[in-house]
């Protein structure tokens, strides 16, 4: 049997929540546009939302491989999960779609292999679900391995490529999940299938495309949908179209994609109901139905903020040094004020060693440098363009790489270096106490502050370049509660940057108050002012100044009244 949309609508039901009951499994066209992609093709990525089905249409499609495979050629498929219940949930689908296929396929279960996590058909072919765990693999040669969930898998490239290298030849891959932020395996496939640079069919499936959820269908030109849900009040004039339809199985979403090019949100009652039942959370809702990977993920940096960086900040370095590592934005101007921040790896681990200087007075990065060198070489770099930029060094003394760093540039003799708790009033002003301790900061010791620091300042317009900062930005989420970077991934330009940023704050915030301080102090003092004072140029401090109307007696001959007057000093002459 050829046509598998037409043998999944005769022979299987699913069971249906909008009317209570079981009903034919009859795809709607991205549905449909699915099976067919998974009969064409032998690697597949499904974006979908949440309540789309596709967990549902896949397990039914694998029912039917099951159902017809041949014994001398049996069909084994392999379900990975981030947890063991839902691979076994995904299983358990697969198994009752199994099971609805009529008596003349001749296919029953094996009484040798017949549990929830692993089961056999009497025509040979099986199903096994597991959890994620390359021991999993062993023993199993699948021809349809199943990603559920990918997004949501805690591995790394081993565990995927130990998964494809178990593959048999000619086997397929369906990875299907939703977002979860720019995870290692998910995002990974589609973002290098977007790119082509894997051979993955990519089926995007959005809700506002689905018939059961856009009858009642309406375009919002709004920037942020729920809020505008949260808050209507608050919206004056805003732009409603109408595209409610009796029958929506006939809608031109050409016209729907129009619009949201346009600037305009889809919505629906179901959205909306949607959005209320996920309590307004934007993350959730960017995750569980808009199929959004910047805003799925737990982001320290808001999605709509990098949007917005790389509309209108991100450019080309306006130079590049050193292969490429090295960009520079803006050259040194005399009167501004520069902070480098230094974060140090070993050189040859996975890690990157980086400088990134920041333009204080203007809010803005200038300069990067992104390699793997030795700490003592790194200085070097430090120490060069430090002395151009005129900057206060900072580096990371974590993990003690940054020590080789700071100690080799007090060797060559670089004065302007921030050391922790010494001179608080201006860390700005060179001070000899400074050579007693490490210059550096122990950046895990206040990491919150200091990303929160970094947080804050692009919140409030600074101005961050590259295009390599913006990446690893997008990738940097809370893990356990922490800002850290996703598995896979790397951390490095935004430790640098932040160090430049906490600490000039810091630093200013400090030398800010004790000049203020000041002029209170100045300002109460009380002082008598002599209106009669001489405006004059010259001053003879042996000489008392007097007002200009004033008789000036040395200039002026003596009168018979100064005889009088002053007589007594005359006196014995």
């Amino acid at each position: 049997m050829k046509n598998t949309p037409y043998a999944m609508r005769t022979y299987l039901q699913t069971f249906d929540n909008t009317v209570k009951k079981f009903v034919p499994l009859d795809l709607f066209p991205d549905q449909l546009k699915l099976v067919e992609d998974y009969d064409e093709f032998n690697e597949n990525i499904a974006l979908k939302y949440r309540q789309a089905g596709v967990s549902t249409v896949t397990a039914a499609w694998s029912s039917k491989r099951l159902a017809f495979g041949k014994k001398n050629n049996p069909e084994k498929i392999l379900i990975i999960a981030n947890k063991l219940d839902t691979a076994v949930e995904f299983a358990n689908k697969v198994r009752s779609f199994t099971e609805q296929w009529p008596s003349w396929v001749g296919v029953g279960f094996s009484d040798e292999k017949n549990s929830q996590r692993h089961f056999r058909l009497t025509n040979g072919c099986e199903v096994k679900a597991v959890a994620t765990s390359k021991d999993a693999l062993r023993g199993y040669t699948p021809t349809i391995l199943i990603f559920d969930e990918a997004a949501y898998i805690e591995a790394d490239d081993d565990f995927w490529a130990a998964c494809m290298a178990s593959l048999s030849t000619g086997g397929k891959v369906i990875v299907i999940s939703t977002p979860n932020g720019y995870d290692p395996i998910y995002y990974e496939i589609y973002e290098q299938a977007l790119r082509n640079m894997n051979t993955f069919k990519i089926s995007e499936m959005f809700w506002f495309k689905d018939p059961r959820y856009n009858k009642d269908l309406y375009m919002v030109k709004v920037e942020d949908l729920t809020d505008y849900l949260l808050n209507r009040e608050n919206y004056k004039n805003i732009e409603i179209i109408d595209l409610k339809m009796d029958n929506p199985y006939e809608r031109d979403y050409g016209v729907v994609t129009d619009y949201i090019k346009q600037g305009f949100k889809p919505c629906s009652s179901w959205f909306e109901g949607m959005v209320k039942k996920l309590k307004y959370d934007k993350r959730k809702v960017a995750q569980e139905l808009e199929c959004n990977f910047l805003g799925s993920g737990d982001n320290v940096f808001d999605s709509n903020l990098l949007t917005k960086i790389k509309d209108n900040d991100v450019r080309d370095p306006e130079g590049q040094m050193m292969g490429g590592a090295l960009w520079i934005w803006k050259e040194p101007a005399m009167t501004h004020r520069y902070i480098m921040g230094v974060d140090v790896s070993r050189g040859d681990s996975e890690d990157f060693s980086c400088i990134e200087v920041i333009d204080f007075d203007e809010r803005e990065q200038v300069f990067e440098y992104v390699g793997k060198i030795p700490p003592d070489v790194l200085a070097e770099i430090a120490f060069k363009w430090g002395k151009l930029y005129n900057a206060l060094i900072v580096t990371d003394l974590t993990g003690g790489m940054g020590v080789a760093t700071a100690r080799k540039l007090q060797e060559l003799g670089y004065k302007n270096l921030y050391v922790e708790g010494v001179n608080d009033r201006n860390r700005f002003k060179w001070d000899p106490k400074r050579e007693e301790k490490i210059p550096g900061i122990n950046f895990n010791s206040k990491r919150v502050q200091i990303i929160a620091s970094l947080e804050e300042a692009i919140r409030h317009g600074f101005k961050v370049k590259s295009q390599r900062l913006l990446n690893e930005m997008g990738k940097f989420i809370y893990v356990n509660g922490r800002p850290d970077h996703q598995k896979g991934h790397h951390d490095d330009t935004i430790m640098a940057i932040a160090m430049a940023i906490y600490v000039g704050d810091t630093a200013f915030q400090s030398l800010q108050k004790v000049v203020s301080q000041t002029k209170v102090m100045l300002d109460a003092w009380q002082t008598n002012v002599n209106e009669n004072a001489v405006k004059s140029d010259f001053f003879n401090p042996m000489v008392p100044s007097v007002g200009t109307n004033a008789r000036v007696g040395w200039m002026n001959d003596p009168t018979k009244e100064d005889y009088q007057k002053y007589s007594w000093l005359f006196k014995g002459r």
